[in-house]
């Protein structure tokens, strides 16, 4: 398994470099790029993380998890449901997710699994979609939750989830995840609020990349946020919300008003 990471540089440039212990070998791209070493290393300690990765689109599902379905009473999708948080939504590792000016209402948190797709992927038969993930990372895939139902001729799903520092990913990309035993803990302020297991999830990372490649192509570094299950809740100004897939590492965020 590597570890990947984004962090800044000494000289204000974002680097990518794979974690090796208490340090971090430099390299001179992304890991799905198939990048070299550019001979640097750094110390682990100390570096200022950003985003792993810089997605085109975030394809972000909605009711992907047999708990939640059950709880508002939804039947089993047949095809993946998503949309599409845009680029300019991307937030990394400590920073702050920022309140619409044009919004007071509810934000909510949604601790999630992130598939970072690895290659060009159209019309992927599911039993070569392994090749086309590149890794997994963490995903708050933040909501103004208010706004989804506010004109009642058309949900407002991208609007509600497109702001900007509403797309929250890191801190880490691992190449490899044993994501059947792997669990999803979101805690808010401290106090837990979310812990499910990604077993229960509807569509298995590699149905999504097929599935959802048969409608839209994915590129290399977009990200697949796989949705989330029970234990939504919303996050005043000022908290702290902490979501930890074990193998992943914790990503940490506060709420700007």
């Amino acid at each position: 398994m590597q570890t990947w990471i984004r962090y800044l540089g000494a000289d204000g440039r974002a680097r990518f470099g794979q974690i090796d212990g208490k340090r971090v070998v430099e390299y001179d791209g992304p890991g799905y790029e198939d990048p070299s070493p550019t001979g640097a290393t750094h110390a682990r300690e100390g570096l200022q993380l950003l985003s792993p990765c810089q997605p085109a689109k975030i394809v972000a599902l909605w009711n992907n998890f047999h708990a939640l379905a059950r709880k508002l009473e939804k039947p089993v999708p047949l095809h993946p449901l998503f949309l599409i948080k845009p680029a300019t939504s991307l937030a990394g590792p400590g920073d702050a997710i920022e309140r619409p000016k044009s919004y007071g209402g509810k934000i909510v948190y949604e601790g999630e699994l992130g598939i970072v797709i690895g290659r060009k992927s159209r019309n992927v038969p599911v039993g070569e979609a392994a090749s086309h993930i590149f890794g997994y990372t963490i995903v708050n895939d933040v909501t103004a939750a208010e706004l989804i139902g506010e004109d009642p001729n058309f949900p407002q799903w991208c609007r509600a989830k497109g702001f900007d520092t509403f797309g929250c990913l890191g801190p880490a990309i691992v190449t490899e995840l044993d994501w059947p035993n792997a669990s999803v803990v979101t805690r808010l302020d401290g106090v837990e609020r979310q812990n499910y297991p990604l077993s229960d999830m509807i569509f298995s990372p590699e149905e999504q990349v097929s599935r959802i490649s048969q409608d839209v192509t994915l590129m290399p570094g977009d990200v697949i946020a796989c949705g989330t299950s029970l234990g939504v809740g919303s996050m005043k100004d000022g908290a702290v919300v902490e979501v930890t897939i074990e193998a992943i590492g914790s990503l940490v965020n506060h709420v700007r008003g």
